[in-house]
């Protein structure tokens, strides 16, 4: 299995399990994720609680919650909406923290991308969720989420250049 963590923070952000499709010059990876039920298992023993004296529910205190796969199996923290000079000032932040981690031939090919994948997102901007990794690092790499048209679950884009790919 595959690990994709973020190269500033060092936190997982996403694995081999969710497939990605590499958009805007591979700067982005777009990862589709998908609502899912977590909790509530109905588990069977095979006893008969009205010949034992129990009720339907006994001693059981199940709660079934709505989840994005992604969001719940990486831990991610949703972060309060940026407006378009914020988030330009991040990306200006992030480049310069990220360019030095990269290896010379990738830095080029980042630099030279970047701004086509920073107007591709810019263009989404007000349709935007924004995520960080489980330690919540200022500096770290965002993941973007939003729904394309029509859709019901959401579909998410990583800065490619920001993960750094972990054999487990």
């Amino acid at each position: 299995m595959l690990v994709y963590q973020d190269l500033i923070s060092g936190d997982e952000l996403l694995s081999d399990s969710f497939p990605y499709k590499e958009i805007e010059n591979g700067i982005l990876w777009e990862v589709a994720g998908k609502w899912v039920v977590k909790g509530a298992v109905n588990v069977d023993i095979g006893a008969n609680p009205s010949a034992e004296g129990g009720g339907e529910d006994e001693g059981v205190d199940d709660q079934a919650v709505k989840v994005v796969d992604i969001v719940d199996t990486f831990r991610l923290q949703e972060q309060p909406a940026f407006d378009k000079k914020q988030f330009v000032a991040y990306i200006k932040k992030y480049i310069k923290n990220l360019t030095p981690k990269l290896a010379s031939e990738k830095q080029e090919s980042f630099k030279k991308n970047i701004e086509g994948a920073t107007k591709f997102l810019l263009s989404k901007l007000k349709d935007l969720q924004f995520f960080v990794g489980e330690s919540m690092h200022d500096d770290g790499t965002v993941v973007f989420a939003y729904y394309k048209d029509g859709a019901t679950d959401p579909t998410f884009l990583y800065l490619a250049y920001g993960l750094k790919e972990v054999k487990c």
